[in-house]
């Protein structure tokens, strides 16, 4: 038996690769490619949703699809741990779906966060340079929000972070400098750099194609079936972290 996807936000590059892999695949079928134009009513033919949208609808999606009994995968950028806070009480109120928060679906790029949230007490200067291609809309990219978000959370104390109120000095997130690039040539890249005393430890993850993304959307959309409730991460779906 298969389970039917329906994937918003099918007419860009991670959603026409979520297509394509549906398509492909053994276990599940595309019930429904979603782009701007289309009705967000066009879901509800599938078992699950799967969400590769904008920022500005993500959230749209995602109350619909939860308000209408449908599992939602959400690959869309931008979602923070506040904004998660501000939708729980609404999947919260529907224990029967799940809702799954993927910031980046590269394995690399989970552990190497993950890297990132064992080095995090060690040191007090932590700075994240992310960089992504010129058609990204978003600033700061998800991966980097999650990131700073989950390094903040290791510490105890404040991350040092001198003359913060300067806009080249980046943008605190969690109290994390961040900066963004944006670049032709490059598909993703993060650093997240730390400074000790006469050392730096700088964590790198690249992605090279949107091939990397593969592995992670499938293993996402097979645990979808058995969630419930809330989950963040690429790392929980994988089992990198124990936390939440």
């Amino acid at each position: 038996m298969t389970t039917s996807v329906a994937v918003v936000g099918a007419s860009g590059k991670l959603g026409a690769l979520v297509c394509q892999l549906v398509d492909d695949s053994d276990d599940f079928t595309l019930a429904a490619a979603l782009n701007s134009r289309s009705d967000l009513s066009e879901m509800l033919v599938a078992d699950v949703v799967f969400d590769v949208s904008l920022p500005a609808v993500s959230k749209q999606v995602i109350e619909f699809a939860v308000e209408n009994g449908k599992s939602v995968l959400v690959g869309t950028s931008g979602w923070s741990r506040e904004r998660i806070a501000a939708v729980r009480p609404l999947i919260d109120a529907h224990p029967e779906i799940g809702v799954i928060f993927i910031a980046n679906f590269s394995l690399g790029s989970a552990l190497a966060t993950h890297l990132a949230t064992l080095a995090a007490p060690f040191y007090d200067s932590i700075e994240i340079v992310e960089t992504h291609g010129v058609t990204k809309v978003d600033s700061p990219s998800g991966t980097a929000v999650n990131t700073a978000e989950r390094i903040a959370v290791m510490r105890d104390d404040d991350i040092q972070a001198p003359h913060a109120d300067q806009r080249a000095r980046g943008q605190l997130v969690a109290g994390i400098p961040v900066h963004s690039l944006r670049m032709e040539g490059v598909v993703a890249k993060q650093d997240v750099i730390f400074g000790g005393l006469g050392e730096t430890v700088i964590i790198t993850h690249s992605t090279l194609s949107h091939r990397s993304y593969e592995a992670g959307i499938m293993a996402s959309l097979r645990a979808l079936a058995s969630v419930r409730g809330t989950v963040v991460g690429l790392d929980q779906v994988i089992n990198l972290s124990a936390d939440s």
